[in-house]
């Protein structure tokens, strides 16, 4: 048995930017990308060996990072008829009786972490539906996995080593010096994709990076240059760090078997569910 968790809030922006029909509710608003989620969830659940399943958003898109750093991610500049199509998408998928968490204080990716943590030893396998980056710090050998169901890309533990030069567990520290456009964490001048993978293939952690470059035992170029950037910037990169240090404790009220999709309630289908919103 596989546990299959949807970043719901990346498949409202694909949905939103990638879905070209026009479909409203009964008082005009285009829900487009909210239907786009439920059906692209509903094709999730067609597949062979998919039969437990939640879906993760941040109804609030500001949680507890952007008290520890004013420049993170946050609702502002964001469309507003696709902000407020994340209450529509949460009810139109607990409609169709799937699990779904509404992430405040936390963010999404945060109840996805806490998730893939506490059912990975009971399941064979737990599938992350996510292209991003900073997922990839669940992954744990075969048993925790993310998937690009875009690109139809599995990563386990050796295919994000080949892709980003570094274990799972170093993706903060990754992130940390290189940034995250995507959450607004900026990074460290200087410092890119191969030159932090060099030094965290060696060192794995920011903080274990001798200060003097003659000690880091790999070639990289400018390295002087990076040291003195990362030395001089040392509680930036650390605050970095923790930003894109993914929550394990997220409380998650369901039991595994609650993620069991057992069809649509009341023997409902996806014609009613919109039905019943006056979705047309």
């Amino acid at each position: 048995m596989k546990v299959h968790l949807l970043d719901g809030t990346f498949e409202l922006f694909r949905a939103y930017y990638g879905r070209r029909d026009s479909m409203v509710d009964a008082s005009g608003m285009d829900v487009t990308a909210a239907v786009g989620v439920l059906d692209t969830t509903l094709s999730l659940l067609a597949e062979d060996g998919v039969t437990h399943v939640a879906a993760s958003f941040d109804t609030v898109i500001e949680s507890f990072r952007n008290e520890m750093f004013a420049g993170y991610k946050s609702s502002a500049g964001m469309p507003e008829d696709l902000l407020i199509q994340f209450p529509i998408v949460e009810d139109l998928l607990e409609a169709a009786g799937i699990v779904v968490w509404r992430n405040i204080e936390f963010e999404a990716d945060d109840a996805l972490a806490a998730a893939a943590l506490r059912w990975m030893g009971d399941v064979e396998q737990v599938v992350i539906c996510s292209p991003d980056k900073d997922l990839c710090q669940c992954v744990v050998g075969d048993q925790v996995v993310t998937y690009d169901r875009m690109r139809r890309v599995i990563r386990n533990e050796d295919a994000v080593r080949e892709k980003f030069g570094i274990a799972p567990e170093s993706i903060p520290d990754y992130l940390g010096l290189v940034g995250d456009t995507a959450d607004g964490v900026p990074g460290l001048p200087g410092w890119g994709a191969k030159s932090a993978s060099t030094v965290l293939a060696r060192w794995g952690r920011i903080e274990m990076i001798p200060p003097d470059p003659d000690l880091w035992e790999v070639k990289v170029r400018s390295a002087a240059k990076l040291a003195a950037t990362l030395n001089e910037m040392a509680e930036e990169a650390a605050l970095y760090r923790a930003l894109t240090i993914l929550r394990r404790d997220v409380p998650i009220a369901e039991e595994l078997e609650d993620l069991h999709w057992k069809g649509f309630p009341n023997q409902g289908d996806r014609d009613s569910v919109l039905a019943a919103f006056g979705i047309t």
